[in-house]
């Protein structure tokens, strides 16, 4: 959901009125009621919404909603603005489509970071719900507790857990797999994020690789060539291979997961060994991976879940709006959008304006 109940005050208070659809809060825990309380107009349907407002907050909008992304774009109209994530990089030709109606539009995942935008930063929040469920799941599906255990029957050794990508995912998956009592090893092409992965309480695996372009100024990791990646599979196969888990976390914005774990890598695991792959959604850091799917190889099982915030909705929600909530405020002044393109937040993240598509990147 991408407005919960109690950021609405926040709103209201800059002379915004806050519609919201009918039942559209219920799956993630927060009932009509409750918007109304906090002075809300429930409108009774998704088009009767897109008629009456001027701005639509989603969580998922054209280009990041594949199955019913489209079905909006009849319901938009010149002069309105939309925000949430839209997948630009991934998707450009929806933007596209967004231009051509006239449309505003903000993609939430393009945030700059940069400390001012530090409590719009959408993407981070909901990858630290991915990173925590990733390991829920490894648990679920690894035939071994996770901690060392002394028990009347004799010693439990640990799991072994190896993440593959410290960014924000990543340090959660270490932090989450630390406190269930695994023994952690991470690995990133960045080596500056070696001091946050020991933070965590993981060994940092250092690779004899040159990685001095590995990082862009907003500190995301860069796409490598593939004699890189070929170098980098060659040197992980040993940690991989005798690993219980393996928790892979390198995205590139708008282009195909680099593949890190290889079929081979995989045979040579432990049966009953488990890889979760957030990365499927572009293709996957797995060579075996299918998004959504449970996929198994000789007994080591591949999951590529595609949306873990969706899992936890409450909370995902709570974190999301805030995000919105802080963008919002960000743009607002007398209840209404103030759009200064000189402002980095404001036109970094802006997609669309005046009938074209205005973002470089995108472009």
């Amino acid at each position: 959901m991408a407005l919960v109940p109690s950021m609405l005050p926040s709103l209201t208070k800059v002379g915004a009125e806050v519609l919201i659809e009918r039942s559209a809060g219920e799956r993630a825990g927060f009932a009509d009621k409750a918007y109304a309380d906090k002075g809300a107009t429930i409108v009774a349907s998704r088009a009767e919404l897109f008629a009456q407002a001027e701005v639509i907050v989603q969580v998922r909008g054209l280009g990041a909603n594949q199955d019913a992304g489209h079905l909006d774009i009849p319901l938009l109209r010149a002069g309105q603005a939309v925000v949430g994530f839209l997948d630009p990089l991934g998707s450009p030709e929806f933007a596209r489509d967004l231009a051509q109606k006239g449309v505003t539009a903000f993609a939430i995942e393009l945030m700059p970071r940069v400390a001012r935008a530090q409590s719009m930063d959408a993407l981070s929040s909901q990858a630290t719900i991915s990173g925590y469920k990733a390991v829920l799941l490894a648990a679920h599906h690894l035939p071994r507790v996770f901690p060392l255990m002394m028990t009347a029957a004799g010693t439990l050794s640990a799991a072994r857990v190896f993440v593959l990508g410290a960014g924000v995912a990543g340090l959660q998956a270490i932090a989450s797999a630390r406190r269930l009592g695994a023994v952690v090893e991470a690995y990133d092409v960045r080596p500056a994020v070696k001091e946050q992965v020991e933070s965590v309480g993981a060994r940092f695996v250092e690779l004899p690789l040159e990685t001095a372009a590995s990082e862009d100024k907003s500190g995301y990791a860069v796409g490598q060539d593939e004699s890189f990646y070929r170098r980098q599979r060659d040197v992980l196969t040993r940690v991989v291979t005798s690993s219980d888990v393996v928790i892979t976390t390198a995205a590139i914005p708008g282009k195909k997961s680099p593949v890190l774990v290889t079929r081979e890598m995989v045979e040579g695991m432990q049966r009953g060994s488990v890889v979760v792959d957030l990365a499927a959604e572009r293709g996957g850091n797995c060579e075996a991976t299918r998004p959504d799917e449970v996929v198994e190889i000789n007994g080591v099982i591949i999951l590529g879940p595609t949306n873990l915030p969706a899992t936890v909705p409450n909370h995902a929600s709570q974190m999301y709006a805030k995000n919105v909530t802080a963008f919002l405020l960000h743009l607002m002044k007398d209840g209404r959008l103030q759009l200064d393109s000189d402002d980095e937040i404001t036109r970094e993240t802006m997609v669309t304006r005046d009938g074209h598509v205005v973002h470089e990147r995108v472009k």
